[in-house]
């Protein structure tokens, strides 16, 4: 059973980038898409404004904006947000009102739209340091305030899901939460290990690793994450929950990742440098609670992934 019908019209905040280019590639077909975003990070292909899809140029601080942009919409994707740590390093303070403040103004423009469903965006950061086979009912472990700023984003971003499910609970709005884990794959533009090590090997290399490469991570590759992300707005078994989206039978420790890496893209040395700041030691998800009810499940592995991304990071 599904909580929506086609036709109906949705408005994706930051829409413009990754996730939300590949959201856009499955949904065009089926409904009305407007994008709402300031295009700091822009992964559109060039003709896609020309196939139906509008785009508002604005930013979710602006609440005034965001209400504007909302009128007519009964849906919501919202990505908008700073991520990455080298951009939540520039100014966490500016980071934390973003992923918080913006979340609020995107809830408030939605209830008073009369909006059916809005599904916000978090993060798996909010699992902290050691997330091995984390479920969504354990309480987030994030490290305190002063350990680093990097935790900024974590914590704006599990503020902002308290924020989603304080509305639905008032009624104001149906809303759904989805906890990315590591998604890369063709027309990433932001920060990504995967990406940067792609990047880097299509160019001759060397494949850098940080510290002593001994990381765990779960990587999803970017059309098993639509379809995950998908179902949350479709689904009504979706309403209320927090979903773990990314592919846990993709782990592997950072070593891994980049030896996989230079082996598929020809052979590129791999060198290892010192570590610039905290890191996450472990970060593989259970993902049994949307398996059990979206349905989901991916089917891409980590191998065939990343030379689909190479493929596509060599022919731009």
């Amino acid at each position: 059973m599904v909580a929506v019908s086609e036709g109906q019209r949705i408005l994706i905040t930051g829409g413009a980038g990754f996730i939300g280019s590949h959201l856009i590639d499955r949904l065009r077909s089926r409904y009305d898409i407007t994008l709402f975003d300031n295009l700091q990070r822009n992964a559109l292909a060039r003709d896609v404004l020309s196939k139906g899809v509008r785009l508002i140029e604005g930013n979710v601080l602006d609440a005034q904006a965001m209400t504007r942009a909302m009128a007519g919409h009964t849906l919501v994707l919202h990505l908008a947000a700073i991520a990455g740590t080298r951009s939540v390093g520039k100014d966490s303070a500016l980071t934390s009102k973003v992923n918080f403040t913006g979340t609020v103004n995107c809830l408030e423009a939605a209830a008073d739209a009369g909006a059916k469903r809005v599904v916000a965006f978090s993060t798996s950061e909010v699992y902290g340091r050691r997330a091995l086979d984390v479920t969504e009912d354990q309480p987030a472990q994030i490290p305190p305030a002063d350990d680093d700023e990097r935790w900024a984003y974590a914590a704006s971003k599990l503020a902002a899901e308290h924020a989603a499910m304080a509305f639905h609970r008032a009624g104001r709005v149906e809303a759904v939460v989805v906890r990315p884990f590591n998604v890369y794959g063709p027309g990433q533009v932001g920060e990504g290990a995967i990406r940067d090590m792609v990047d880097v090997a299509v160019r001759g290399g060397p494949i850098v690793v940080k510290g002593d490469g001994t990381q765990i991570r779960s990587w999803c590759y970017v059309e098993d994450f639509v379809d995950g992300t998908v179902a949350c707005l479709e689904r009504q078994e979706a309403a209320g929950r927090i979903f773990n989206i990314g592919n846990p039978a993709a782990t592997v420790d950072s070593n891994e990742l980049a030896a996989t890496v230079a082996r598929l893209a020809g052979g590129v040395r791999v060198t290892r440098v010192a570590a610039n700041g905290p890191d996450v030691e472990q970060r593989r998800p259970s993902i049994e609670r949307a398996k059990a009810l979206l349905g989901f499940s991916p089917k891409i592995g980590l191998e065939e992934g990343i030379r689909r991304t190479i493929a596509w990071r060599r022919a731009v």
